[in-house]
């Protein structure tokens, strides 16, 4: 069992950046990896970005590649998403998730344990 905690939501304006972090609890933690969705309104829940159990190799969705960066610290056993240059488009209820696959995730059902989601708002 993994439970997940995300922060650092909040809102922000156009072309600021944000940090978002998400805490799990229990001594396996290291074991799973990480992935970051959002929702917006009315919309899916879609990909952001994902990072490996050991910390490299993150992979990013298209949409974002170019301004996010996911990364992971073991002691604290947290996992962060900052992006930048943020945009109204990316207002959305931001996930971490968890699995236990080796191989990257970027669809929802492949993760195992969610956390609540954290609300970004992008607006000037």
């Amino acid at each position: 069992q993994v439970n997940l905690i995300e922060s650092g939501g909040g809102l922000v304006q156009p072309g600021d950046s944000l940090k978002l972090s998400c805490v799990g609890s229990g001594p396996t933690f290291s074991r799973y990896a990480v992935g970051w969705f959002r929702q917006a309104p009315g919309g899916e829940r879609e990909f952001v970005g994902t990072i490996s159990q050991s910390g490299t190799a993150p992979y990013y969705a298209d949409a974002v590649r170019s301004r996010t960066t996911i990364s992971r610290d073991s002691d604290a056993n947290a996992v962060y998403l900052q992006m930048n240059d943020m945009r109204p488009e990316d207002t959305a209820l931001y996930y971490c998730a968890a699995r236990r696959s080796v191989l990257i995730g970027t669809r929802p059902h492949e993760y195992e344990y969610w956390g609540q989601g954290i609300q970004v708002t992008v607006s000037s």
